[in-house]
């Protein structure tokens, strides 16, 4: 499968009063046509940085790309004026946020907002535009599409405007969709409908990359995933791989924290320690102080992410567990 979108080597710093703050470090990964990545770690790791950083919505200041390359359809992002990166944004690029309220505006009604992303980016007509709206609308079910189309954003709750939001960026069926805990504040059913039209809209030459903390939902609806740990990615490939038998210690123990794979344990394992300031990472693994198998090496030297052996996968680990959970 050709590659859709190419992130090599991206390195995103923050300015505060303590100094710089290197939120995401080094990462390289890929989405190809027709595939959907998820991005997993624990809060803080770097996932939002990572996923906002390549429709370029991190407000720069306070952050800047220290290095890398985002290429989108072969062309890189980085390089482009704004007014470029305007047009792709939405038409080519759909954002789903994890805070509806940072995307949709408090002053406009529902309906205005949904059929101003059509206005931008494509010659329909108003009549088209409201109609496109309401079946989006109903789409990600919302119970009263020509009510909700009236509403401001705080008439409507916490839910609703998630769902909104969602049809906000799939309502152009873009190539790429960037999904930030897309069914956060949805319940079990409206979340599944919402993952199946997530499906439904990925086309054989579309990608969607999908950041989330909830193992189940990777497992349902992702091809491979990428783990990240302190700004960094520690291990990728294939999600059945993984969840089976994943190389690096922090995968393992996030894999071993997750209920429906170790069913009839009373007390899940949890990872002990905490996880160090990205102001003040070690020189070496980030995750050594908390590792069982960290040995002298591990706390000098930062281990690349290498290729592993016959395999699709990659590990950033100098003493990769080998067996199954």
């Amino acid at each position: 499968m050709a590659a859709l979108l190419e992130v090599r080597n991206l390195s995103v710093e923050f300015q505060t009063e303590e100094g710089s703050l290197r939120a995401v470090d080094g990462v390289s990964f890929e989405v190809a046509e027709g595939e959907t990545l998820g991005l997993v770690g624990e809060s803080g790791c770097g996932k939002s940085v990572t996923s906002m950083s390549i429709p370029r919505l991190v407000p720069s200041p306070p952050s800047r790309v220290v290095s890398g390359e985002i290429l989108f359809a072969g062309q890189n992002l980085l390089k482009l004026a704004p007014t470029e990166m305007h047009r792709i944004r939405g038409k080519d690029i759909g954002v789903i946020f994890q805070e509806p309220m940072t995307a949709l505006s408090p002053l406009l009604r529902i309906g205005e907002q949904l059929t101003e992303v059509l206005h931008l980016h494509t010659d329909t007509t108003s009549a088209q535009a409201r109609e496109t709206a309401l079946s989006w609308l109903a789409k990600v079910g919302i119970p009263d599409p020509a009510r909700a189309m009236l509403a401001y954003p705080f008439e409507l709750s916490g839910g609703m405007r998630q769902r909104v939001m969602i049809a906000m960026a799939l309502i152009l069926e873009p190539r790429l969709v960037i999904a930030d805990e897309p069914t956060t504040a949805l319940d079990v059913t409206i979340q599944a409908q919402i993952l199946q039209l997530m499906r439904t809209v990925k086309g054989p030459r579309s990608g969607l990359l999908l950041i989330t903390h909830d193992m189940g939902v990777i497992w349902e609806m992702c091809d491979r995933m990428a783990v990240m740990y302190a700004s960094r990615i520690v291990e990728t490939g294939p999600v059945a791989e993984l969840f089976a038998s994943p190389h690096h210690p922090y995968t393992r123990g996030l894999m071993r924290s997750i209920p429906s794979l170790n069913p009839g344990v009373e007390r899940l394992p949890h990872i002990p320690g905490q996880v160090p300031s990205l102001q003040n990472l070690p020189p070496g693994c980030a995750f050594a102080d908390r590792c069982p198998h960290a040995q002298e090496l591990c706390r000098t030297q930062r281990p690349p992410l290498a290729p592993v052996p016959n395999s699709t996968r990659a590990c950033a680990c100098h003493f990769p567990v080998q067996d199954k959970t």
